[in-house]
């Protein structure tokens, strides 16, 4: 799969670019990928906004010589899935969110388009199969290679008190409203 993006999608009003596309180096570090995810979304306006918003059941297979790391993933409830959004833009410094008004930069949203689109999810460990695991919480695209898998530590992960105070604005607006805001 490319790391370039084939995201046609146009700019929208505000939008501004870094100069650069980081796609074109120069590079700082090399990934692996360690498997892919298969879900049901082909396109990024099936896709939802937000893993917590869908009930799909999703599957993430693990390539034959990364298998042996997933020893003891069976006794995790939750996960953290980083995947690599290969049809991602890269080239955008500032977003103008489709569900807001206001525009804000790659840096504050957790939209794939950023220099490099890592992006994360906290998914629910379903079923161990023989080449990975089903998940439930995912959010990308078909076929979206796998970096990395962490456990999921309630303790450690959850900061129940942080806030992201634009998007309290859109909440208290009612513009975005729980679990598929932002």
């Amino acid at each position: 799969m490319s790391d370039r993006s084939d995201d046609e999608t146009p700019a929208r009003p505000g939008e501004e670019a870094f100069g650069h596309d980081p796609a074109q180096g120069p590079f700082d570090a090399g990934l692996v990928f360690i498997g892919h995810v298969e879900t049901p979304w082909a396109t990024r306006a099936e896709c939802p906004r937000n893993g917590r918003a869908t009930d799909a059941v999703c599957r993430v297979r693990v390539k034959p010589e990364y298998r042996k790391g997933l020893k003891s993933v069976e006794e995790c409830s939750h996960l953290i899935l980083l995947y690599w959004m290969h049809k991602a833009r890269r080239d955008l410094a500032v977003l103008a969110p489709g569900f807001a008004d206001e525009t804000h930069g790659c840096f504050g949203l957790r939209a794939p388009v950023r220099p490099n689109p890592v992006s994360l999810s906290v998914v629910q460990l379903l079923e161990m199969t023989g080449d990975g695991f089903l998940v439930r919480g995912l959010d990308c695209l078909n076929g979206t290679p796998l970096i990395d898998i962490k456990p999921y530590f309630a303790t450690t992960d959850s900061v129940p008190d942080a806030q992201v105070r634009w998007r309290d604005r859109l909440k208290q607006t009612g513009v975005i409203t729980p679990p598929g805001d932002a």
